[in-house]
């Protein structure tokens, strides 16, 4: 179940994640199981010129970018992102400026800035902008996707109030398992929930620090 993107058969994604990156499965599946199209990049790294050149021929209308490219395309490629009418970056920190030049030149794109460590499967949280005026001096990462679960804890797991730094912690459907032949860090990232009363639940330790907005 899908709250933070439109997936329908009216959508055109464009897959440009190598299919051992975590956002290929969103890509292909998000598109496919929906009805959608789905364009491919042919198998090497496209310029920015080759990107926009795909956008503009499949007619994309769903986009996922990295922060970085994110970046580089709004800096070199804004004209060909006009057409799209939902754009999802994420995997580091997007810039509030690159954020604000795109929402001002193409007001019918919806970005979402998407939070997520592949530990939780590609998202775990998204915020919606869709005006300059929704973002500061950063931006932020949202509200967890449905089947997810976020808090923020101190060094005794209790949770922090309003405006309190604490630590990122993942829990939901989206969990990954464990690390493949690594118990002991498995062990420390993924620990029990501590607010769950189901056998087994866990939460995933993320190291990032976060804090929730008055």
């Amino acid at each position: 179940y899908n709250t933070y993107a439109n997936f329908s058969a009216e959508e055109v994604f464009l897959q440009i994640a190598p299919i051992a990156f975590d956002a290929s499965t969103c890509e292909i599946w998000g598109c496919l199981l929906n009805g959608g199209r789905l364009g491919i990049i042919p198998p090497h790294t496209p310029s920015l010129r080759e990107l926009g050149q795909a956008i503009r021929q499949y007619q994309v209308t769903t986009l996922l970018l990295t922060a970085g490219l994110f970046h580089l395309m709004v800096d070199e490629q804004l004209e060909e992102l006009k057409n799209v009418r939902q754009l999802l970056a994420g995997g580091d920190v997007v810039s509030a400026t690159h954020v604000q030049k795109l929402v001002q030149q193409h007001k019918q794109l919806r970005l979402l800035n998407c939070y997520g460590p592949t530990e939780n499967t590609t998202f775990t949280c998204c915020y919606p902008i869709t005006e300059a005026s929704l973002v500061g001096t950063t931006v932020a990462i949202g509200r967890p996707i449905a089947n997810t679960q976020v808090y923020l804890l101190n060094d005794h797991l209790q949770q922090v109030p309003i405006g309190v730094t604490g630590e990122l912690y993942i829990g939901g459907d989206g969990l990954a398992r464990d690390y493949l032949n690594r118990p002991e860090l498995t062990a420390e990232r993924f620990i029990p929930h501590p607010y769950s009363t189901l056998p087994g639940e866990r939460l995933y330790k993320t190291g990032d620090l976060a804090r929730y907005k008055s």
